[in-house]
């Protein structure tokens, strides 16, 4: 990395990734990885996050492209948008709370329920 202050926000990206996949309910597979991106554009702005999700929809079936257009785009821009500054919650106290309750004081919706 070119400076320490970069060389921190890629390392604390790389740290928060699991816990924003549990606080927006978003399972692990090539959609809600995809979706997360969008989410993580929205946080930091970083350029790589959107290449992510260009090469993400890259590789959907049809379908897969149909669901998450439908479903989990606009959510995950107005997820990212609405939810407060996420790169700097210190998770580990809010480890004891209840997963609604931190939701609610971070101002995130999880990932619609699809049928």
């Amino acid at each position: 990395m070119d400076t320490d202050e970069l060389a921190y926000v890629t390392m604390r990206a790389r740290e928060v990734h699991d816990f924003w996949h549990t606080l927006f309910d978003l399972p692990t597979n090539l959609i809600g990885e995809t979706a997360l991106k969008v989410i993580e554009f929205e946080q930091m702005g970083l350029p790589i996050c959107l290449l992510s999700v260009v090469g993400g929809t890259a590789r959907f079936s049809e379908k897969q492209r149909k669901m998450f257009y439908r479903h989990y785009f606009l959510w995950a821009i107005r997820a990212g948008m609405q939810c407060i500054d996420l790169m700097c919650v210190y998770y580990e106290q809010h480890f004891h709370e209840d997963l609604e309750d931190v939701r609610r004081k971070l101002q995130i919706v999880p990932s619609p329920i699809v049928p």
